[in-house]
């Protein structure tokens, strides 16, 4: 309702009621941040080699049966090729030593035994569960799109769920939805299974998170209702992501984990006695007594008093019969409001393309995969706060511009860093990572400060929606880096005799460990060449029609 601040401004600001439910709301937001990359460990890749499934031969035959492969300059036991078992039981019962033997006469064969699997680091993932590594690879980034996909699906229904049945029916049905989901992926007897409850995992914890923000935005307090949508829900997100890595440390184990997620998940559910359903939306359907019922418990929280009559019924019912006159289709209807969708939808897509393929490679990089998970979640932390004071001071188009180009130039100079410069590696990825956080959060306003009042939530919703493109991309873009290997011949000399085993080298044209930073950061910096093209809306009232709408530069 248009009046709604006006006619509970008797409230005050900051009274128990708002302070308490803007921790609680906040609350929830740990979980979807904890809920957020637990497939950076639950699908982490040990170190692995082909099983040698025979007692029978000797130590020095048994590591003998795994060629090595050459991978970032390095030599290394083969990952996915071992020298034919059959072969190499006849030549071991024939009394010869591997040194005594031509290995490159050996036929190279698949592991078809299996997998053995490293567990120094993790005890238990998917990727050892069902050896999904070689030529079934493919699968784990696969796993992972699919959050992202329910992502999609969860941005384009929770709104109108909630518009019909309520925003805190739809936000508590789906947190104890997603509970249960995560439960019973924990108990997934295969990897379509997982794949499946993972999908909706996504579906409900993005419906989640926006029936939570818009449940914040229309209870609040106008003043807290800016804390809570500019940096409280970005900030609570962060410290569950920051969590994440502890966790995983501690749960090592991808079961136990998600089992432990899960029961975290419910902690969260008796909130429901606690977090009222929204006013405005009980007047917009014309509830017009719940809606007091609930501003005057407020008033009596806030130690207040309440006027006999606090929203006239014939308003009310009168701004509730009001429906919107327009559809999807006129975010792409004019030659003007195309253009500017069109440059939106670049940034969205690029930016996320960005955020989340830094976000799920941090287990691939140098160093202690949990460390380095933590680090990417800190380096959060400054960027939501920097944005924030960024977006009340400077104008948006130059603001978003930097920081896409700050964020992209890091990645792109990564491949100039030597192999042995790991900490630096990962503080220039870092500092990229922190570039598209700010990018990330200005977007999000500059957006909606582009649109007009009529298109804003459908212009933003066409937005979010493309931005699930950019975030199901970007687990394929980090698959890119995945070396694909072939056997060579590497003339050897050993105790005169000539020998010539088999090593395993990239196959040339096939890897380029650094091909993941200079796509994300190629496409961040063009799409900071769109932006320019996109008006300035700092300080600049917003448009409520279409033909208050600003144009974009030619």
């Amino acid at each position: 309702m248009g009046n709604y601040d006006e006619d509970t401004a008797f409230l005050g600001q900051k009274g128990p009621f708002f302070i308490i439910l803007f921790f609680l709301l906040n609350g929830v937001y740990i979980s979807t941040g904890l809920h957020s990359f637990y497939i950076v460990f639950v699908g982490a890749s040990p170190s692995h080699h082909c099983r040698i499934a025979d007692g029978n031969l000797s130590e020095e035959w048994m590591k003998a049966s795994i060629p090595n492969e050459i991978v970032n300059g390095k030599l290394q036991p083969s990952q996915c090729w071992r020298y034919s078992l059959e072969t190499v039981r006849k030549l071991s019962a024939q009394g010869y030593s591997p040194l005594e033997v031509n290995l490159t006469d050996i036929t190279l064969e698949t592991c078809v035994d299996g997998w053995s699997y490293s567990t120094e680091i993790y005890h238990s993932t998917i990727v050892s569960e069902w050896d999904l590594v070689c030529d079934s690879e493919w699968r784990v980034p696969f796993a992972s799109s699919t959050l992202y996909m329910g992502y999609l699906l969860g941005s384009l229904v929770s709104g109108q769920l909630s518009d019909r049945f309520g925003r805190r029916k739809v936000f508590f049905m789906s947190l104890a939805a997603e509970a249960l989901v995560i439960l019973a992926q924990s108990f997934s007897n295969s990897w379509l299974l997982f794949c499946v409850l993972y999908f909706f995992v996504g579906t409900f914890q993005i419906s989640v998170y926006i029936t939570a923000f818009v449940l914040g935005n229309e209870v609040l307090s106008e003043s807290l209702r800016v804390s809570f949508t500019s940096l409280g829900a970005s900030l609570h997100y962060c410290f569950g992501y920051m969590l994440l890595p502890w966790m995983a440390f501690a749960v090592r184990d991808w079961r136990s984990l998600l089992r432990v997620l899960s029961g975290l998940t419910v902690v969260f559910i008796p909130l429901w006695w606690l977090i009222p359903e929204s006013p405005r939306w009980l007047l917009s359907q014309g509830r017009v007594l719940e809606s007091e019922a609930i501003v005057r418990e407020a008033a009596k929280k806030n130690k207040v008093s309440a006027p006999e009559v606090i929203f006239i019924q014939s308003e009310v019912q009168e701004a509730a019969s009001q429906n919107s006159k327009y559809s999807l289709l006129d975010v792409l209807w004019t030659r003007d409001i195309r253009k500017t969708t069109f440059l939106c939808l670049l940034l969205w897509i690029a930016i996320n393309i960005g955020y989340f393929g830094l976000s799920l490679n941090t287990t691939n990089l140098s160093g202690d995969p949990f460390l380095n998970c933590f680090l990417s979640a800190v380096t959060e932390m400054p960027a939501y706060i920097v944005s924030l004071l960024l977006l009340k001071s400077c104008p948006r188009r130059p603001v978003l511009s930097a920081f896409l180009i700050i964020g992209g130039g890091f990645l792109l100079l990564l491949q100039l860093i030597p192999e042995s410069q790991h900490t630096l590696a990962l503080v220039l990825e870092m500092a990229g990572k922190f570039g598209l956080t700010i990018s990330f959060t200005v977007v999000y306003i500059y957006t909606a400060e582009l649109y007009p009042t009529v298109l804003r939530n459908l212009g933003m919703g066409l937005c979010s929606s493309a931005a699930r493109i950019g975030s199901i991309t970007a687990p394929y873009i980090i698959f890119l880096g995945k070396p694909a290997l072939s056997c060579v011949s590497n003339h050897l000399h050993h105790s005169g005799l000539e020998k010539t085993p088999c090593v395993l080298s990239i196959r040339k044209g096939t890897f380029n460990k650094y091909l993941p930073y200079i796509l994300m950061g190629s496409l961040t910096i063009a799409s900071s060449i769109a932006n320019m093209f996109l008006p300035e809306t700092f300080r600049k009232v917003l448009p409520e029609t279409l033909e208050q709408m600003q144009k974009c530069k030619r």
